[in-house]
C-alpha cells in the first residue's frame, strides 16, 4: 500500500494557498490601481475638454462670431504625442481642430462615456461634451449659443505607470511569499511537532512498558487531546486484556496442575508394590475421580473460549427461538439435587412467554451457574426467587437469594476468571471460578449484560437481560 505524508500534503497545501493568495493580490492590486489611475485621467481629460471649451470667444466685430484662441493651448499629456481636439457650435460648424485630427470618424456613441480608439499606433482616450455654454458671453451675444468640444489623449502615460507597477506589485508579492511561506512552514512544523512527540512516547510502549506518557505539549494541544485520551484508553485496556490473560495462563496451569498431581501419584502410589484387585480397583476409581475433576475444568474452559469466540464474531451459530422459562425450569432442575442438600426451595416466576432466539444448553448453562452460586451462598430453609419478564425489546430473568451478600470490594472482581470470593471454599464445593466468567462471556455474546446488586447482609440479586427475537 502506497504511504504518504501529512507533514508534505499539508506544506504543499500551505505553499499552493500562499501562492494563489499573491497571485490574487497582485491582479487585484493591478485591477484598482488601474482603476484609480484611469479616474484620475479621465478626470483631467474632462479638465482638459474644458480648457478647450473656455479658448472659444466671440469677436468684437459689430456681428460678433465664435473664435479660437490657438495661442493658449495647454501642454499635451504626452510630449511625444499631442492630443487631439475639435471644437463644432450648435449649428455643426467647426470651430478649431487639432493638427493630425484621425481621420476615421469617432463612434457615434462617444458621448457621454469615454471612448479608447488606436490611431497611428498609440491608444487613445476620447471624451466628448456637448451643450457646453461659451464663457466668453456678453449682453449683446446670442444666448442659445453652445459648444460639442472632443478631447482625446494618448494613454502612454497611464499605461507607463501600469507597467512599472505591475513590477512593483509582483515584487512586493514575491517578497511577500518569501517571508510568509517560510513562517507558514516554520508554524506548521512547530504545530506537528507534539504529534511527533506522541508517536515517539506510542513507539516505546512494549509488554513491559504500558504508559503512553504524552508530554506535556501533546497535553495542552486541543486537536490531540482526543487522540491521547483514546490512546491511553485503548492501552488501559490492553494491558487489563493482557493482564488478563496472563492471570488466566497462570491460574489454568495452577488449577490444571492439581489434578494432573494427585492422579500421578495415585498410579505411581499403586506401581511401588503389588497390590490386590481391590486395592487398584479403590486407586482405578480415585484416578477417574481425579480425571473428572479434570474434564470439568477443560469443558469449563472450551465452554468460556467458545464464548469468547462468538463474541468476537469469529464463531457463527444458527439459533432457534426459545423460551426463557422453560431454559430456567430445565436449570432448576439439575440444581434441585444441590438445593434438596441445603434444604433450598428454588421458585419460578414469569408473566408469560419470553421468546428470545438463543441456544437453550447456553442458557441452562447460566442460569444453572447462577442459582448453584445462590444456593451455596443461601441459608437453609431459604428460598433462592427466579422471575422471569420480559419489555419491549429485552426478556430479563432475575436470581435472588437471601444469603450474606457479596461484599463492595469483591463485587467488582465476581466475573474475573479463577476468582473465588470465598477462598475457604475447596475445589470440591465451590468449583473453579469460571462460572461466573462463563456466564457473562455467554451473556454478552448474545448481545445481553448480567449486572448483580447486592446488599450486604440482605442478598443478591443477578438481574440478566437478552435482547428478544428481532
Amino acid at each position: 500500500m502506497k504511504t504518504h505524508s501529512i507533514a508534505q500534503r499539508l506544506i504543499a497545501t500551505v505553499v499552493l494557498s500562499q501562492l494563489l493568495l499573491a497571485i490574487g493580490l497582485f491582479f487585484v492590486a493591478l485591477y484598482f490601481t488601474h482603476r484609480q489611475l484611469l479616474a484620475a485621467f479621465d478626470t483631467e481629460l474632462r479638465g482638459r475638454a474644458m480648457g478647450i471649451a473656455a479658448l472659444v470667444h466671440y469677436s468684437e466685430d459689430e456681428r460678433p462670431v465664435l473664435q479660437f484662441q490657438q495661442d493658449m493651448l495647454p501642454p499635451p499629456f504626452e510630449r511625444r504625442n499631442a492630443d487631439l481636439y475639435e471644437v463644432f457650435d450648435q449649428t455643426g460648424k467647426l470651430i478649431a481642430r487639432s493638427e493630425g485630427w484621425p481621420s476615421v470618424a469617432l463612434p457615434s456613441e462617444l458621448h457621454p462615456t469615454y471612448t479608447n480608439f488606436e490611431w497611428k499606433g498609440e491608444t487613445f482616450r476620447a471624451l466628448r461634451l456637448t451643450h457646453v455654454a461659451v464663457l466668453d458671453r456678453e449682453a449683446d451675444t446670442p444666448a442659445n449659443d453652445f459648444l460639442t468640444v472632443t478631447y482625446a489623449s494618448p494613454l502612454t502615460p497611464v499605461n507607463r505607470t501600469i507597467g512599472r507597477l505591475r513590477l512593483y506589485i509582483a515584487g512586493g508579492c514575491v517578497l511577500l511569499l518569501c517571508i510568509t511561506v517560510p513562517l507558514a512552514l516554520w508554524g506548521l512544523r512547530r504545530g506537528l511537532h507534539p504529534l511527533g512527540d506522541l508517536a515517539s512516547n506510542a513507539a516505546l510502549i512494549s509488554t513491559s512498558n504500558w504508559e503512553l506518557n504524552p508530554s506535556a505539549e501533546a497535553m495542552a494541544t486541543r486537536e490531540l487531546l482526543p487522540l491521547t485520551n483514546a490512546m491511553t484508553s485503548m492501552l488501559e485496556g490492553l494491558h487489563r486484556a493482557f493482564m488478563q490473560q496472563r492471570e488466566f495462563l497462570a491460574n489454568a496451569a495452577h488449577e490444571l496442575k492439581t489434578p494432573v498431581a494427585i492422579l500421578k501419584s495415585t498410579v505411581q502410589s499403586l506401581l511401588q508394590r503389588p497390590r490386590s484387585s481391590e486395592e487398584y480397583r479403590a486407586g482405578l476409581e480415585q484416578c477417574l475421580e481425579d480425571m473428572a475433576r479434570l474434564e470439568k475444568l477443560l469443558h469449563s474452559m472450551l465452554r468460556l473460549a467458545r464464548a469468547e469466540q462468538w463474541a468476537a464474531g469469529s464463531l457463527q451459530r444458527d439459533l432457534a427461538e426459545i423460551d426463557l422459562r422453560t431454559t430456567c425450569e430445565a436449570a432448576v432442575d439439575s440444581i434441585t439435587p444441590l438445593a434438596q442438600q441445603h434444604a433450598i426451595d428454588i421458585q419460578v416466576s414469569s408473566n408469560g412467554p419470553v421468546i428470545v432466539r438463543a441456544d437453550s444448553e447456553d442458557l441452562e448453562l447460566v442460569w444453572a451457574n447462577l442459582l448453584e452460586n445462590a444456593v451455596r451462598f443461601t441459608p437453609a430453609n431459604s428460598t433462592v426467587k427466579v422471575r422471569v419478564a420480559s419489555d419491549v425489546s429485552h426478556g430479563v430473568v432475575e436470581i435472588s437469594d437471601s444469603g450474606p451478600g457479596i461484599s463492595p470490594d469483591e463485587l467488582p472482581r465476581i466475573f474475573e476468571r479463577f476468582h473465588r470470593g470465598d477462598t475457604s471454599r475447596s475445589r470440591d464445593t465451590g468449583g473453579y471460578g469460571l462460572g461466573l466468567a462463563i456466564s457473562k462471556a455467554v451473556i454478552e455474546a448474545y448481545g445481553g449484560s448480567i449486572t448483580p446488586k447486592n446488599e450486604v447482609g440482605a442478598g443478591t440479586r443477578m438481574i440478566v437481560s437478552i435482547p428478544r427475537k428481532s
